[in-house]
């Protein structure tokens, strides 16, 4: 499977937003990733459906996966994929009904991925594996950008990987926090094959030769 780079729009430059992510596209990422947020299940606000289908409508056409750390989240998740949400992400602690709420993000014409905080064991990822298109290993607690690395989140990321390759399923291991050049081989290394990467991407002085470096050392890792 090939490695995705995906910036996250948080660390972005909100007064500029698609001229960012127009940036980082011509850089070389591959995806962008939408970070949700409503200062209740973590303490921060960030953007609605409104600013996606605007960044569509402005002809961003790109994949982008949106990351809801919203509780509740069923009602948002339509409202994400009229939008343009390619992929739609969701806690299990955000919902009183998992397997429910994963397959009313397939049903709605996106793929569904379940994401795991630090602290969240990874035992319900064997009762939905079946329906899920994402696995995302949260390496810092959400809520913020620019936070450092958990490094027992190497751990989850290889046990992750066991399970998805024991499924036989074309899943995605996605990995968000932290991950910057100087540590995302030995993160590519741990299975992870999706990198969201926020500040290390956008406050570089360029886009371009971090996203490269991103990939050197994910090259590496397999050597």
């Amino acid at each position: 499977m090939k490695a995705w780079i995906s910036p996250s729009i948080l660390a972005a430059d909100f007064s500029r937003l698609g001229e960012e992510i127009r940036a980082v596209l011509a850089a070389g990422a591959d995806t962008i990733h939408f970070d949700v947020m409503d200062n209740h299940y973590v303490p921060n606000l960030s953007v609605g459906p409104l600013v996606l289908k605007s960044l569509r409508n402005a002809g961003i056409h790109e994949t982008v996966d949106v990351h809801l750390m919203v509780k509740p989240v069923d009602s948002l998740i339509a409202d994400f994929i009229a939008a343009g949400a390619d992929y739609v992400s969701v806690h299990p602690e955000s919902t009183e009904h998992l397997h429910r709420t994963l397959t009313l993000i397939r049903e709605s014409g996106a793929k569904a991925g379940l994401v795991f905080n630090p602290a969240t064991s990874l035992t319900v990822l064997e009762e939905v594996i079946d329906i899920l298109d994402l696995v995302l290993v949260m390496s810092v607690n959400p809520g913020f950008g620019g936070q450092s690395f958990i490094e027992s989140s190497l751990d989850k990321l290889a046990h992750a990987r066991e399970l998805i390759d024991a499924s036989g399923r074309e899943i995605r291991l996605q990995v968000d926090g932290g991950v910057k050049v100087e540590n995302i081989g030995r993160v590519a290394a741990a299975g992870a094959d999706t990198f969201v990467a926020g500040t290390a991407i956008f406050a570089s002085d360029d886009y371009a030769t971090t996203i490269a470096g991103m990939r050197r050392e994910i090259a590496s890792s397999s050597s």
